[in-house]
């Protein structure tokens, strides 16, 4: 090109990114993320940080910060597939939350990233309030967050999204191995549907069968995309209401996510004790059976990747169980005794069938899970 050539360079929006539509995507999200916001929460939205006032770490003895990210993994796509996006937040902030909540630690503010292929703001916004919804069910701030526009990397109705949270507790009343004994009692609570794991053994297990998301099945009451978007419950404020209940007793809890309930609450259970859980303790809802008929999944498949109806386990006191059971019920979360804490010698395991027992996940050498018996029919 010579000095005096017609210049037709190329702009941003060109290249695929709508800096106007991200501006237009914050002001559709910021009420909903200003509903989130105590007065803890300094600048508002839109700042290069957020802030927020720790000044009450001066009340605690010894605090401790806990944090947690996560994502919420294939399940955007039946998002996407439905063109619902206002329910993904759920997922995303019962993944993170609920983490830190499993040591008794208060999640106090997160942060969200969503990278897309091309902003489309009322998308955008959708899935931001969303986000904002569950975390005021959560008690937390959403204090930030960033949109990426990845075009090229991604279509222009594909995204993913990810967050990061922060919360506290006092060392004293800090959760976990430490405080299980033998003879606790397991206390089951129970999940929404699917949660945000798993999703890429059911689409699987879709595409085999040849079904839609648009059809309707019977035993699930609506559309097979209705039921696989069921947003997460949110635990951490019911979480938090029991582990305050000292007659409930509470020693620790996990939260069933990837890996299914034996792997993820083997990670919370001390060495040389093992968690014996009922399998006739409770109904598996339909979806999981409908995921197990429809691509002949075996039973150890469905245990090591679904949640099977289980999203949180509290490990309590063996004189707590009644309690922690009264205030589940008045906090409105169904939940059932799940199983018991033993002694566990694994030299003298001898009647195990393969995939009964759980020990040494997620590189936590820790206690075991033991389920037996037979689901309900």
């Amino acid at each position: 090109m010579t000095a005096d050539s017609p210049q037709t360079g190329l702009t941003y929006a060109a290249a695929g990114v709508d800096t106007e539509a991200g501006d237009k995507a914050v002001e559709l999200m910021k009420d909903a993320v200003r509903r989130t916001h105590g007065p803890q929460v300094l600048g508002g939205v839109g700042g290069f940080a957020g802030l927020y006032d720790f000044s009450e770490v001066a009340t605690y003895r010894r605090p401790l910060l806990a944090t947690s990210t996560d994502g919420v993994g294939t399940k955007v796509a039946i998002a996407q597939a439905l063109d619902v996006h206002d329910t993904i937040g759920f997922d995303l902030v019962g993944m993170v939350v609920d983490d830190i909540v499993v040591v008794g630690a208060k999640p106090l503010f997160m942060t969200d990233y969503i990278a897309c292929g091309k902003v489309v703001p009322e998308r955008i916004a959708g899935i931001v309030r969303g986000i904002a919804a569950a975390c005021e069910v959560a008690g937390t701030a959403l204090v930030g967050g960033e949109t990426a526009e990845h075009p090229g990397l991604l279509g222009e109705d594909e995204y993913d999204v990810a967050g990061a949270a922060t919360g506290v507790v006092e060392a004293d009343r800090l959760l976990g191995p430490d405080r299980v004994r033998e003879g606790d009692v397991l206390v089951a609570m129970a999940s929404s549907g699917l949660h945000s794991n798993g999703y890429s053994l059911v689409r699987a297990v879709l595409k085999h069968a040849g079904w839609g998301l648009e059809r309707h099945v019977d035993e699930l009451g609506r559309t097979v995309g209705e039921e696989l978007l069921e947003p997460t419950r949110v635990y951490a404020s019911d979480c938090l209401a029991l582990a305050a209940d000292d007659a409930a007793q509470v020693h620790a809890f996990t939260h069933v996510t990837g890996g299914g309930l034996a792997a993820n609450l083997a990670r919370v259970l001390p060495a040389g004790l093992v968690g014996v859980v009922d399998r006739a303790s409770w109904d598996v809802p339909p979806v999981f059976r409908l995921v197990r008929e429809l691509g002949g999944v075996p039973r150890g498949d469905l245990e090591n990747t679904l949640n099977l109806g289980v999203g949180m386990v509290a490990v309590v006191g063996a004189d707590g169980v009644d309690a922690a059971l009264a205030r589940c019920a008045a906090l409105g979360v169904p939940a059932w005794v799940l199983g018991t804490v033993e002694a566990f010698d694994p030299t003298a395991v001898t009647d195990v069938a393969d995939g009964d027992l759980v020990a040494g996940t997620k590189g936590v050498q820790a206690g075991a899970v033991r389920l037996v018996g037979d689901y309900r029919a």
